[in-house]
């Protein structure tokens, strides 16, 4: 066993198994401190599967030696009634000395909150939020519980907190490892308001979203209950569109089917539905499908220059990149998510 990186929680490694070598993460709050040569055990189930962005061995435990990793100062448990369950000391908790701040949080207050249905539109909308403020806002990330549990495996937050595109980041639910733990994701979003004192907050969920072909089997359903919930709290909600014309599966051309369900069938309250100038032709597509699911009638469209966040990216050398596509070969996706991020910063530069 060999170590190649380093990255917050997360530790990259390659391992050898009989003749061949394979790349595995091991995070140090559940396995410990690896050394070169140490013997561990694996989960292989993504890589048998051959699944895309989870697609690695991921290590159980250290056989050459017991360390059972850092043990979490909170009494809040994760990843629960698994053997990898640790405690946190979530923002909610009598010793966190941000309770009170939160416990006094009662509203957002008309906070911008950029609601995601996959992982790679969190780059896009911070960098429209910052490009368009000139880096005078402050952006949390909270990330939910609907794809991966460890921020730590998200190569793109730690890239995007090293670059100052991502102030903070929140994990919610049974998602562990950002700089504040939140039980749920509406404490989550009053902890980005007064505890890490967020003017724009982007909910997202980690990488790996799951889908079916189903009518309402796949993750980012969970977009249309963000909604809810940043309305319950006195937000605004700013909801990404899916849009892809590079995707060959007719339920994801143009605007999603997963876009058109979260908002027209999951969400009960009102959000601003954000598309980025594009292809006359393909604009005219996208709005026809809106016309005729109804979401006109319930939320407010906007249509939005993305160019802006996009050139923040390049820019600061974030790569852009999204079911192995980049934003060449599919900008509609990545020119959505900086729609929204600039309505964010529209909205509180009128405020």
């Amino acid at each position: 066993m060999s170590i190649d990186g380093v990255r917050g929680d997360a530790t990259e490694i390659t391992v050898g198994q009989g003749v061949s070598l394979a790349k595995a993460i091991s995070y140090r709050s559940i396995v410990g401190e690896l050394c070169p040569g140490d013997e561990v055990l694996l989960n292989s189930t993504a890589v048998e599967k051959n699944l895309g962005t989870g697609g690695f061995h991921f290590v159980m435990a250290n056989l050459s030696r017991f360390d059972p990793g850092e043990i979490g100062r909170g009494h809040i448990v994760k990843c629960r009634y698994t053997p990898v369950q640790q405690t946190v000391l979530a923002v909610e908790e009598e010793d966190n000395p941000s309770r009170e701040a939160l416990k006094s949080a009662q509203t957002l207050a008309g906070m911008p909150v950029v609601i995601g249905q996959l992982h790679s539109q969190l780059g896009p909308a911070a960098a429209a939020a910052k490009r368009l403020t000139h880096g005078r806002c402050r952006v949390a990330y909270v990330m939910t519980d609907s794809a991966a549990l460890p921020i730590a495996f998200s190569r793109l937050v730690h890239e995007l907190r090293e670059k100052q595109i991502v102030d903070i980041t929140i994990t919610a639910g049974q998602a562990f490892g950002g700089e504040i733990e939140a039980v749920n994701v509406y404490t989550a979003l009053l902890a980005a308001k007064a505890v890490a004192e967020a003017d724009i907050a982007i909910v997202c969920p980690g990488p790996g979203n799951t889908g079916t072909g189903t009518a309402f089997g796949f993750s980012s359903i969970e977009q249309g209950e963000i909604v809810n919930a940043v309305n319950v709290l006195g937000g605004e909600a700013i909801a990404i569109a899916r849009i892809s014309f590079a995707d060959p599966r007719p339920r994801h051309h143009g605007l999603s089917h997963h876009t058109l369900t979260a908002l027209g069938r999951v969400a009960l309250t009102k959000c601003n539905l954000v598309l980025p100038m594009m292809d006359q032709m393909r604009l005219f597509a996208v709005q026809e499908q809106i016309a005729h699911s109804g979401i006109s009638y319930k939320h407010k469209v906007r249509v939005l220059d993305g160019k802006p966040g996009i050139v923040e990216l390049q820019e600061k050398g974030v790569g852009m990149s999204s079911m192995g596509r980049g934003f060449e070969d599919d900008p509609e996706f990545f020119l959505s998510a900086a729609a929204a991020g600039g309505l964010a910063a529209e909205i509180l530069k009128s405020r």
